[in-house]
């Protein structure tokens, strides 16, 4: 998806994929709350939108939305790029600007990520929002703690983490499932089909 989206929004796909940042939170994003040598991202606020369709940056609803979040250094090349060619100037320039230097905003956004989602072949099922959700089971796959998953989310509460953990649980379970079934079976994985010597345990 990130590789399928118009330039200027790729990073946008990849820090709601590896710091699972909401759209919003991406959205108000200034220059100065990105630090590229500590590899952080610190969220201050989130974008709103008022009746009118006036856009505006407020505090984020809850003490915990406030937080720092560490990115991949893998990702620190394309956060280069894109500060040196796409943001606002200066350090309080967002992040995220359209093509015409204004604010980034979600209905306008919505027509580039349904291109992204076509040229990419993904499913119509996939929406934006999905890119945090899979940042989260990343992070609870790389072994995040409950309190770090609430952190990285912005979460007071443990139940969202709690669910998280479960899926990569959940997950880790069908593996020795079928790492039993491979013992069962002689060494053979039973999902493979093809003509393989026989392996012993």
């Amino acid at each position: 998806m990130a590789d399928a989206m118009a330039p200027r929004y790729r990073l946008l796909v990849l820090l709601a994929a590896f710091t699972t940042l909401r759209f919003g939170e991406l959205a108000a994003l200034r220059r100065k709350d990105i630090d590229l040598a500590g590899r952080l991202v610190v969220v201050r606020r989130a974008q709103a939108e008022l009746q009118d369709g006036r856009l505006f940056d407020k505090a984020p609803k809850s003490a915990a939305g406030v937080r720092t979040v560490s990115f991949p250094g893998e990702l620190v090349d394309a956060i280069t790029l894109h500060l040196e060619h796409y943001a606002a100037a200066g350090q309080d320039g967002h992040v995220f600007v359209g093509p015409q230097g204004g604010q980034l905003r979600r209905s306008n956004f919505r027509d580039d990520w349904g291109k992204a989602r076509k040229d990419a072949g993904v499913t119509a099922e996939l929406h934006f929002h999905d890119l945090r959700h899979t940042g989260n089971t990343l992070a609870s796959t790389a072994g995040a703690s409950t309190r770090e998953l609430m952190t990285r989310m912005g979460h007071s509460s443990s139940r969202a983490a709690l669910i998280y953990q479960h899926m990569t649980s959940d997950r880790d379970r069908a593996i020795a499932d079928r790492l039993g079934a491979m013992i069962r079976d002689g060494g053979e994985d039973p999902s493979d089909n093809r003509d393989k010597g026989s392996a012993r345990t």
